[in-house]
């Protein structure tokens, strides 16, 4: 039996690239996002690679069109058995240079479109007593850093209410699951469609991995859910590991750093996605990749390890990750700034 599987944000990015290692498997997968162009393109890789695609346009900050989804789901395809939340916005800007409006928007897709699409598998799951729901995260939901303010506000309440929601489903032993993928900077189109106030062009911060990294993570997610998170890129380990060693040091080199580690050299685009798609040609379907090709990661050692069932593998991973972290950190301390 094929699984049927619900992907949110399926139109690009890291969606997109779930969607097509998904069809590589023959699953039913259901693409939901809000731009049209790009969801055609997404179940013509579906089809190509040997799924079934069904399309539905819907904007995950809304509870009732997260249900309508799910309905024409289960119509098209039977009930639903992983549901994947990954839709997101985000503004680059300083804190204070947010509207209230930009920063309920990114929340409302951000944080409040999990919530949706949690309740929307858990109200179908609960019953049947069978399904998967992965969440996904970043490194950014555990060490916020400079100029995404309401991006890592939401991913780090993503991360307190799935804890909430994995408690409650242990409590009453149910054989639903839900687990985190916390990912890595990765090379998507979100940073030439994103809403930015920047002087340059937003990028993600070295190392850069490529979308099928954080797929092929996601898939392992949802077939081993019992882990309450994967974390996936060493960069991530090393961040994570970081801020809990020495926050107050990580502090003052992202205050350092992180405004110019995030901008490139070119200008950017004009082109926002904040309030609607990015779905107009030239250039309408965006794909999985964004502009970084050149500077991303094919392959990461630590997300195939972490896809690994030893735990010696996976603690060797975390013990070499902190121990980088930390000498790294000591040695930005004591490097002089040149000022």
């Amino acid at each position: 039996m094929p699984v049927h599987v619900v992907i949110t944000g399926a139109s690009a990015g890291v969606g997109r690239a779930t969607a097509r290692l998904y069809a590589e498997r023959g699953a039913n997968v259901v693409l939901v996002a809000r731009g049209r162009a790009g969801l055609r393109a997404a179940a013509d890789d579906v089809g190509a690679l040997g799924g079934r695609a069904l399309t539905y346009v819907a904007d995950t900050a809304d509870a009732r069109q997260c249900e309508a989804a799910a309905d024409a789901a289960e119509e098209a395809f039977g009930p639903i058995d992983v549901w994947i939340n990954c839709a997101f916005t985000s503004v680059f800007a300083p804190f204070h240079e947010i509207s209230p409006k930009e920063y309920e928007r990114v929340t409302d897709v951000t944080y409040h479109g999990f919530v949706n699409g949690t309740r929307t598998a858990l109200t179908r799951m609960l019953p049947r007593d069978h399904g998967t729901i992965v969440q996904v995260g970043s490194a950014l939901g555990e060490r916020a850093v400079p100029l995404q303010s309401a991006y890592c506000g939401a991913k780090h309440a993503i991360n307190g209410f799935t804890s909430t929601v994995r408690t409650e489903l242990l409590h009453r032993r149910s054989n639903v699951h839900i687990t985190v993928a916390q990912l890595p900077a990765v090379n998507t189109p979100q940073f030439s469609w994103v809403r930015t106030r920047l002087p340059k062009h937003p990028g993600p911060v070295p190392p850069i991995y490529q979308p099928e990294i954080a797929a092929r993570s996601i898939l392992h997610a949802a077939d081993h859910p019992r882990r309450k998170q994967y974390y996936i890129g060493a960069s991530t380990l090393a961040t994570i590991w970081a801020n809990r060693l020495a926050p107050a040091l990580l502090d003052g080199y992202l205050a350092r750093t992180g405004f110019d580690a995030q901008q490139t050299d070119d200008r950017p685009t004009g082109e926002n996605n904040l309030f609607k798609p990015v779905d107009q040609p030239p250039g309408s379907d965006h794909g999985a990749h964004g502009v970084f090709d050149d500077s991303s990661h094919s392959r990461s050692w630590q997300a195939s390890l972490a896809r690994r069932p030893g735990p010696a593998l996976t603690g060797a991973a975390l013990a070499a990750a902190a121990a980088a972290a930390a000498s790294a950190l000591r040695k930005r301390r004591h490097r002089p700034t040149g000022r």
